[in-house]
């Protein structure tokens, strides 16, 4: 309910969205003045803004009449014009915020204002979404207006070269997904020279489905990998291990004695599984008979930790770790299931062992253990930018998160017509099973009426079964899910047509809009497949380009007359789904997050259709039976109602909100705890990566190599000195011995006549007298400008090899100090204080190592610059292409070499 101030003064949006009105009505007035210019003079508008930014004025100065340009480049480019809530939103959005827009209201349509305003910089302007096919949709869609407008427009997918991503990156706007944007970032202080970096400066990202990428994934940093040393054997040892114990499962409510878990002396059981906490607890019995197992003395000894870790995960991986729920087993590969999109996660890999523990329990081929190269959090690489915005349908809910970490606020827009979608109550079953029959039930009723029906599951696993109960009803339908993403595209664009029903998986996908009826467009593109046409072709048949290609023409023709067709079939066939109540959406359970939730209920009702949703929820869900609580529990046996008889209670659905604002508030924890622990990480990443750039700038390093010497110097000082204001206590021999060693100067050199007249200040002068001579001998000797090129050699690769092992280092600290908090001890602050201990100790390291080696190399040809370690792989939602030898012959069922994903013999291998 709205607070008493909400209704005499309206929402913070309400108020807001007062303060731009007047800009609104500024950007709509200039729409008659803009009709009137011709193609040429609208295209010529882009240089006179650019030269007005030129001479002072900035872009909300330029802004109104930006949009109102954009506006009428894209009426006569694309058809359509931006509606008022859409320039709203742009505003909304070159103020960096976050604009919360409803499902099919034009959130593409809309970044096109923000994004060629802010292009005209010359900065480069970033638009990031969550898959590679909405990246290369919208910049082949909206990149019509910039075109037209004469702005370049690039688009970053996973697959493409360096060069095409450095071209892409110079563009005035690129698209891409935040996977590869935050990849290219790492690559690039990872690079040898600077021409092989791609990025520029990061200056402004609208950001897609800002909640599922800002907030979703921020659990997961971005990690690059190489190849790492351990031995794979141990895995499955552990597995085997892990087969013959037997475990019981927490009680949701059941509260444990202490932080060690004493009262686990008492199980009779092996080991404990807590699916709250998703984890495992093995106890004093599974203690001893692992010592038995692998021949030890104590488990808990400080040598035997990496075996406790391997049994830890290979517990997790058969408790916790659920096939067709949090991954799929596909061609002898563990692939992650996204546990927001459903979609499968290619490329990407569990940390900290746990992927192999999973490989280890499928009986599947254990691959080497990984060791991180570079890794961010999106946090942290989205706060890069000089000027951060997002967009989404869903982000209220996230306020706080947003306004916290990335200091933006959420404002609502309206919708451009009233939503009149029906969201009814949730129905509530005791068991799972009676409630999936009830769907059923209600599926078969709403088909029989030829409303289109969109039903979301949260797992793999939930949808086949459904799917099975569907067949035996005889009921056709389509699945969603990761199993079947490759046709994602193609089962959304009908989704909304009579008489269809569609099962997916959470939000899969999304960005992509139901219209009701059936989509005209695809429908004809679709067909144009089949009679042969390539996408490339396809891709310039609705392109306002003029071309004189009679490929092209041909397939302009063929185009219009199957879209005219199909626009007749579907806008008879919309009448038909709006009389029978629009798209019916079910819910069969409750999400953590009340935001995905929103977002399934979202996919109806848009611009202004009819619509329903219903969610349908079971007492054995999992977040009922783990967060609901005793008190439901208590009340539904004291209501004595049969299984099949749903139950409607105020208290059950304040139960639920309850739990899911409980989980919600863990979760943002959680996200909150790794932003604490890379924030460490962060200001030691920004460090390196300046020392690196000053390398790849080709900066002269010498002043700075004399600063590293002579700071070497000064400690040691400290060190054989012992603190001693007394020069013959002084170690002047392990001074001249430590000299000698990091110079190669020879020995001796410190003779003095007086000892007691010595100074620590005379002995820095002398021995960075000599030092001087020494290094001056190796610049005369190599050459001037070939010793700077040697400096920059040795300091780029002593960095790489350090920061690797520092990375390492923290992980491995990181891993254990939460264990601090038993001793009273804030594990974060405990983490800050040694992680700067160690990253001194790395510096001092990186110092010594560059300056010995420079005073000490002899030959220069021998020194060139290459990778200390190179990447092969990441955790990205990535498909690698196959790379296929020549010698080796293709099979049938193969990937296609070409990498267009498909099987060979319906590829390339078609005709052999």
């Amino acid at each position: 309910m709205a607070s008493l101030f909400e209704k005499l003064f309206g929402t913070y949006s309400d108020r807001e969205l007062k303060k731009i009105t007047p800009l609104v009505d500024k950007i709509e007035s200039l729409d008659g003045e803009m009709q009137k210019l011709t193609d040429q003079q609208l295209k010529e508008k882009t240089l006179e803004f650019k030269n007005r930014l030129n001479q002072s004025e900035t872009l909300d100065d330029i802004l109104p009449e930006a949009f109102a340009v954009v506006r009428e480049a894209s009426y006569r480019v694309l058809g359509i014009k931006h509606f008022r809530v859409q320039l709203i939103g742009g505003i909304i959005l070159h103020q960096g915020r976050i604009s919360e827009m409803k499902t099919g209201e034009g959130k593409t349509l809309m970044a096109t204002l923000p994004a060629y305003l802010n292009a005209l910089t010359g900065k480069g302007v970033h638009i990031v979404t969550v898959n590679d096919y909405l990246a290369k949709r919208d910049k082949e869609w909206m990149g019509k207006v910039y075109e037209f407008l004469g702005l370049t427009v690039g688009c970053i997918v996973h697959g493409i070269s360096n060069q095409e991503r450095k071209a892409a990156y110079n563009y005035d706007i690129t698209y891409g997904t935040n996977n590869e944007f935050g990849f290219d970032y790492l690559r690039d202080n990872m690079v040898i020279y600077k021409e092989d970096m791609v990025q520029r400066p990061l200056y402004f990202a609208i950001v897609d489905e800002v909640d599922s990428i800002l907030v979703d994934e921020a659990r997961t940093p971005l990690i690059i990998s190489g190849t790492g040393d351990k031995s794979t054997k141990l895995y499955e040892m552990a597995d085997s291990f892990a087969r013959t114990l037997t475990s019981r499962i927490m009680d949701p409510g059941e509260e444990k004695m202490d932080p060690f878990n004493r009262e686990i002396k008492e199980e009779t059981v092996d080991y404990v599984i807590d699916e709250k906490a998703k984890s495992c607890s093995i106890t004093e019995k599974g203690t001893a008979k692992a010592e038995s197992f692998f021949g030890i003395e104590n488990l808990s000894d400080i040598e035997n930790m990496e075996i406790a870790h391997h049994v830890n995960q290979a517990l997790k991986a058969r408790s916790i770790m659920k096939r067709d729920i949090d991954y799929v087993v596909k061609d002898g590969e563990v692939i992650i299931v996204d546990e927001f999109t459903g979609r499968l996660m290619y490329g990407r890999r569990y940390s900290d062992g746990l992927h192999q523990a999973i490989e280890a329990k499928e009986k599947l081929n254990v691959k080497s253990e990984s060791k991180t190269l570079a890794t961010i959090t999106f946090q942290n690489y989205f706060r890069m930018y000089t000027k951060l915005s997002g967009m989404t349908g869903t982000a209220k809910t996230e306020e706080a998160e947003f306004r916290e970490i990335y200091d933006m606020d959420v404002v609502e827009i309206p919708t451009n017509k009233p939503v009149i979608r029906q969201d009814l109550a949730d129905v509530i079953y005791r068991s799972e099973e009676a409630k999936f029959r009830a769907v059923v039930r209600e599926i078969k009723e709403k088909h029989a009426t030829g409303q289109p029906i969109l039903v979301g599951t949260i797992t793999i696993e939930r949808s086949e079964l459904l799917s099975k109960m569907l067949k035996k009803e005889g009921i056709p339908h389509e699945v969603l899910n990761a199993k079947h993403h490759d046709r994602e595209a193609e089962i959304v664009a009908q989704a909304g047509r009579f008489g269809s029903v569609t099962i997916a998986t959470n939000m899969a996908g999304r960005g992509t809009d139901i219209v009701l009826g059936g989509n005209p467009e695809f429908l004809a593109k679709q067909e144009m497949r089949k009679k042969g046409f390539t996408d490339e072709i396809l891709s310039l048949v609705d392109s306002f380009y003029d071309t004189d290609n009679e490929e092209v023409l041909a397939a302009r023709k063929t185009y219009q007359e199957l879209h005219d067709k199909y626009k007749v079939e579907t806008d008879a066939e919309n009448k038909k789904v709006l009389e029978a109540g629009g798209l019916h959406i079910i819910g069969t359970e409750r999400h953590e997050s009340r935001r995905i939730d929103n977002q399934l209920r979202g996919r109806a009702g848009r611009q202004g259709d009819p619509g329903s949703s219903r969610f349908y929820i079971s007492l054995e869900d999992d977040l009922m039976r783990l967060f609901g609580g005793e008190r439901i529990i208590n009340l539904i046996d004291g209501l004595k109602m049969p299984e099949d008889e749903p139950l409607e209670h105020s208290m059950l659905t304040k139960s639920i909100e309850n739990a899911q604002k409980k989980v919600e508030g863990n979760n943002f924890g959680i996200r909150k705890h790794v932003l604490k622990y890379d924030d460490v990480m962060n200001k030691q990443r920004e460090v390196i990566y300046g020392e690196r750039r000053k390398v790849l700038e080709g900066e002269d390093l010498r002043s700075h190599i004399q600063e590293m010497a002579k700071s070497l110097v000064m400690d040691n000082i400290e060190i054989y000195t012992r603190q001693s204001k007394y020069p013959e206590e002084w170690d002047l021999e392990g001074l001249e011995n430590y000299v000698m060693s990091l110079f190669d100067i020879n020995k001796k050199f410190l003779s003095f006549t007086d000892i007691e007249s010595i100074t620590k200040e005379a002995l820095i002068d002398k021995i960075m007298e000599k030092a001087e001579e020494k290094y001056k001998a190796k610049e005369l000797d190599f050459g001037e400008e070939r010793f700077r090129e040697v400096e920059r050699v040795v300091l780029l690769q002593v960095v790489d090899s350090k920061w690797m092992d520092h990375i390492d280092a923290m992980d491995q600290l990181r891993q254990g100090i939460g264990l601090r908090a038993y001793g009273q001890e804030d594990p974060v602050r405990a983490y800050q204080n040694e992680g700067f201990d160690m990253f001194n100790e790395m510096t001092h390291s990186i110092w010594e190592d560059t300056v010995r080696f420079l005073y000490q190399v002899e030959n220069p040809e021998k020194v060139q610059r290459k990778k200390v370690a190179e990447p092969i792989s990441t955790n990205a939602d990535e498909i690698s292409k196959t790379i296929v030898n020549k010698e080796k012959k293709v099979g049938r069922n193969d990937p296609c070499p070409c990498g267009s994903g498909k099987k060979y013999k319906k590829c390339c291998g078609q005709d052999s």
